[in-house]
C-alpha cells in the first residue's frame, strides 16, 4: 500500500514537472511569433558638421534631393486643386509638406558643403508638370500617382547607397531623412490603390557566384542566439524534446510500479 501511494505521487510529480517544463519550452516560441513593431530609425543622434571628404556622387545627391522638392511639392499642391478624390487631395497634401521640410535640410547641407542647387526641374519633371497640369480631373489621379511612384522607386536605391557609402556626415544624416520620406512617400502613393506595378522596372537578375558558398560562423552563431539556425524549425526542436521528456517520464513511472 506504501509502496503504491509512493509511486502514485510521484507519478503526479513527474506530470506535473513534465506539463511545467512543456510549457517552458512553447512559450519562447509563442512570444517570437508575436508581431513587433516596425523601427523607425530616427536621424537624431547622427551629427552633422559636415565632416568628411563629400564625393561626385555625394553632390549629385544632394542636387537629386532638391529636383525632387521642385517638382513634387507643385504636384503635391496640383493634386490639393484638380483631383475629387478626398485620400488623392491628402496625399497631394503630405507629400508637398514633407518635401519642403527636406527642402530646407537640403539646402543647408549643401550651403555647408559648397553645393549649387537648382532652382527649376530639369526637363523631364517638367514635363511630368505639364501632363498633370493638361489632365482633367477624370485623368489626373493615376498620372499624379504613376508619375511620383515612379520617381520615388528610382531615388529610393540610390538614397541607400549614399546613406551606406558616403564619408561625409552631414550628406549621411541627409539620406537618412530622405530615406525615411521616400518611404513614407511611397507607402501613401501605394495606399491610394492607383498604382500600375506591372509598369514598374523590376530589379536586375542577380549575379551568379563562382564557386562554393562561404559560410559565415558568425552569422550562424548569431543566427542561433536570435532563437534558431537557418533552415532548422525551432518548433521541430522543441516538440522533439518534448516527446523524450514523456518518453522519460513514461520509463521512470513504470520502473517505479515495478518496484
Amino acid at each position: 500500500m506504501i509502496a503504491a501511494r509512493s509511486s502514485r505521487r510521484l507519478s503526479r510529480w513527474f506530470v506535473g514537472i513534465s506539463a511545467m517544463v512543456l510549457v517552458a519550452l512553447v512559450t519562447p516560441t509563442a512570444a517570437q511569433a508575436a508581431d513587433v513593431p516596425v523601427p523607425i530609425p530616427s536621424s537624431s543622434g547622427l551629427p552633422d558638421r559636415g565632416t568628411g571628404p563629400v564625393s561626385a556622387a555625394d553632390r549629385d545627391f544632394v542636387v537629386k534631393v532638391r529636383l525632387a522638392g521642385l517638382w513634387e511639392i507643385p504636384a503635391g499642391n496640383m493634386a490639393q486643386e484638380k483631383s475629387k478624390d478626398k485620400r488623392i487631395r491628402a496625399i497631394g497634401k503630405a507629400i508637398a509638406a514633407q518635401h519642403v521640410t527636406l527642402d530646407k535640410q537640403d539646402i543647408k547641407v549643401a550651403k555647408k558643403l559648397g553645393i549649387m542647387l537648382p532652382n527649376t526641374p530639369n526637363a523631364d519633371q517638367q514635363g511630368w508638370l505639364a501632363e498633370m497640369k493638361a489632365a482633367n480631373s477624370t485623368t489626373f489621379d493615376s498620372i499624379f500617382i504613376d508619375r511620383l511612384r515612379a520617381a520615388h522607386g528610382k531615388i529610393f536605391p540610390a538614397i541607400g547607397t549614399i546613406r551606406s557609402s558616403t564619408r561625409n556626415d552631414s550628406v549621411r544624416k541627409l539620406a537618412q531623412d530622405a530615406n525615411q520620406f521616400v518611404m513614407t512617400h511611397m507607402t501613401l502613393l501605394e495606399s491610394s490603390g492607383l498604382v500600375d506595378y506591372s509598369s514598374i522596372p523590376t530589379a536586375p537578375p542577380p549575379v551568379a557566384q563562382k564557386g562554393p558558398v562561404p559560410v559565415d560562423g558568425q552569422m550562424l552563431a548569431a543566427a542561433a542566439g536570435a532563437g534558431g539556425v537557418s533552415g532548422v524549425n525551432t518548433s521541430v526542436i522543441l516538440m522533439v524534446l518534448a516527446a523524450a521528456l514523456v518518453a522519460g517520464v513514461v520509463t521512470t513511472m513504470r520502473i517505479f510500479r515495478a518496484r
